[in-house]
């Protein structure tokens, strides 16, 4: 590949410019519940416009959460959100005023909804939607600007993965890693949980030795919570489709990171200070409180939008449908045999690699022109099947210390 050339169509690139420089390459409305009881009552603001920009988030719990409401003012505030309504129950300890304010003072558009004190679900969800139309034909009437590499965040997560997982898709994603990277792009990878054993390689990479310390004890933080739990990340979907061992498993998913040196260690809801590679440490700080650190695949990929993420590269082996509310997903897979079952989810086909079609190098570029499409305004395949996936449980962590973010 030629490092210093953009791709084809990237000046096709265009998004939202807001208030704080960033620019979205989305302009969605959301629909944020505050708690699980506000979920049916938000779900229905939202359901009748969701293939027009409205989009479904929430938290479910009750008790409050540093680290949820991190999340979720991060989510209002994302360069993809042009607007917000808060559907609250009125009884819930999450601080909803302070939610608002802040996705305000962002120049965002937001509205507080209460449903006990506006009358109840019917009455709750006419003034909902009375007020997401309005924002929606707003969002449709919002001009565009010109998108540069430099203005797009973008990450990558694995879920499903098999045999050929860390032979042909992953490298590849991380071949197309290097070259977002050389153009000027902000990247994270995840998981610190099925990077066990990569630990050496993670610190060789880092730009300090300070740096280097802290992605050891990260994924040392990772081996310690997972044998508290009596869990891991190597599960019985990975052995079925091929995978031997988690030495294995922990090789493809560090595949995906590509070769350029890494530039910080972040945690959920830390956006990256200045373009370069990131690692996102996913699991809680301290003892074992609140279970399995993702439950899911889903809310991994949370995490990375709520660290700025305009979009994600999500491959798979076994086979995926996932999607994202806020950010678009390009699915990829490992092999052509999952690829032909579920070519109507998948964006890209890793498995000619295997088939002797394509190189590394070929499909990269087309994880590339994924991309390009994506900040062109083109839907993805799971945003085309009306995908929204969001999932946000309770977590804690401890603020990242200067090392983790070198200057």
């Amino acid at each position: 590949m030629n490092r210093a050339s953009s791709p084809k169509n990237a000046a096709n690139m265009r998004g939202f410019l807001r208030a704080d420089g960033r620019k979205g390459i989305r302009n969605f409305v959301v629909v944020a519940y505050l708690v699980e009881c506000a979920h049916h009552v938000a779900r229905q603001i939202a359901q009748p416009h969701q293939t027009a920009g409205a989009q479904l988030i929430g938290f479910p719990g009750c008790y409050p959460s540093d680290y949820a409401h991190r999340v979720m003012e991060a989510m209002g505030t994302h360069p993809n959100v042009g607007a917000v309504l808060l559907v609250s129950l009125g009884c819930e300890e999450f601080r909803r005023s302070a939610l608002l304010e802040a996705v305000e003072a962002s120049g965002r558009d937001a509205k507080l909804l209460v449903i006990q004190e506006c009358g109840g679900t019917r009455a709750a969800i006419d003034e909902g939607r009375s007020w997401l139309e309005q924002m929606l034909a707003a969002a449709h009437a919002a001009e565009t600007v010109p998108i540069s590499f430099g203005d797009l965040v973008i990450g990558t997560k694995c879920g499903g993965s098999d045999g050929l997982s860390g032979i042909t898709i992953n490298p590849a994603v991380g071949r197309a890693f290097d070259r977002l990277g050389d153009l000027g792009a902000t990247l994270m990878f995840e998981e610190t949980c099925e990077l066990i054993g990569c630990e050496d390689h993670l610190a060789k990479r880092a730009v300090t030795p300070e740096l280097g310390r802290e992605l050891k004890e990260a994924v040392a933080k990772a081996d310690r919570y997972y044998r508290d739990l009596g869990h891991g990340s190597f599960g019985g979907g990975n052995i079925k489709h091929g995978l031997s061992t988690l030495e294995e498993k922990s090789l493809g998913a560090y595949a995906k990171s590509g070769t350029r040196p890494l530039a910080g260690l972040i945690k959920p809801g830390t956006r990256p200070p200045h373009p370069g590679l990131y690692l996102m440490d996913t699991v809680n700080d301290g003892p074992v409180r609140h279970g399995i650190p993702n439950i899911n695949d889903t809310q991994t990929i949370t995490e990375m939008v709520a660290s700025g993420c305009h979009m994600i590269i999500f491959t798979t082996g076994a086979g995926s449908v996932v999607g994202q509310a806020v950010a678009p997903v390009i699915k990829g897979v490992s092999n052509s045999r999952v690829y032909q079952r579920l070519a109507d989810d998948i964006d890209v086909n890793g498995g000619t690699i295997a088939d002797g079609i394509e190189t590394v190098d070929d499909v990269a570029e087309r994880i590339l022109a994924e991309v390009v499409s994506l900040a062109s305004g083109i839907p993805s395949k799971s945003e085309s099947l009306g995908h929204q996936e969001f999932a946000l449980n309770y977590k804690t962590y401890e603020p990242a210390g200067p090392a983790c973010l070198p200057v």
